[in-house]
């Protein structure tokens, strides 16, 4: 993807804790008859350096894994709209802010059925975390879930290299930012919010010389 150097994030760290705090990813493929997405949420292992999920079975993207060859997983940050209004000075456009992370691998189909049933259960603990009656697969009679994992394809993304891109207005002034994060704050709608607490992070972090 496009980077300009104002925007190019080489902390790995940083990649990870977006694609950790917004798991929901789209998963391209390309191959014959031309690319494919789906949505999924995937899970992160980073010592083991891969992403992990799964897909349904009768989604035939998961046919086009293997053989070398690179899948493309998309994760989204905080994105909204930026009008130049909140700019000290002018002319300005409008532009649109965000954080992405992509991330490249090969693709690998997990065929042992306890593996995947391993996998379908760190995803469920992961976002079950920190509810007062979390579910767990144990909650499933045995038959139910060999049929759920009857009905789903496993598979792990090795990776192989990382692209991340804050546009946050880095490259606009002090005063322009501050607009920005003040105008985004006062927002009635969540994501500018979060949007808005992540630029002030960053530009907190860039000055204290991070």
């Amino acid at each position: 993807m496009y980077i300009p150097t104002a925007d190019r994030v080489e902390d790995e760290e940083k990649a990870f804790g977006l694609i950790e705090r917004y798991g929901f990813a789209t998963v391209v493929t390309d191959g014959e008859g031309g690319p494919w997405a789906s949505h999924v949420p995937l899970l992160l292992d980073r010592g083991a350096r891969e992403l992990r999920g799964h897909l349904a079975r009768a989604n035939g993207q998961w046919r086009r894994f293997g053989e070398g060859r690179e899948v493309l997983s998309i994760f989204h940050g905080p994105h909204g709209y930026i009008s130049p209004t909140w700019y000290a000075a002018g002319p300005a456009v409008p532009t649109w802010n965000y954080a992405v992370v992509h991330v490249y691998g090969v693709a690998r189909i997990e065929e042992d059925p306890e593996v995947v049933r391993g996998m379908v259960a760190a995803m469920a603990a992961q976002y079950e975390a920190g509810r007062e009656r979390p579910w767990g697969m144990e909650q499933m009679p045995g038959e139910m879930q060999d049929a759920m994992l009857r009905a789903i394809v496993g598979f792990s993304v090795a990776i192989t290299r990382i692209e991340t891109k804050f546009k946050l207005g880095a490259n606009r002034s002090a005063e322009d930012q501050e607009g920005m994060i003040r105008a985004l704050g006062a927002s009635g709608f969540a994501g500018d919010r979060e949007l808005g607490e992540l630029m002030e992070r960053k530009r907190d972090e860039r000055e204290r010389g991070r």
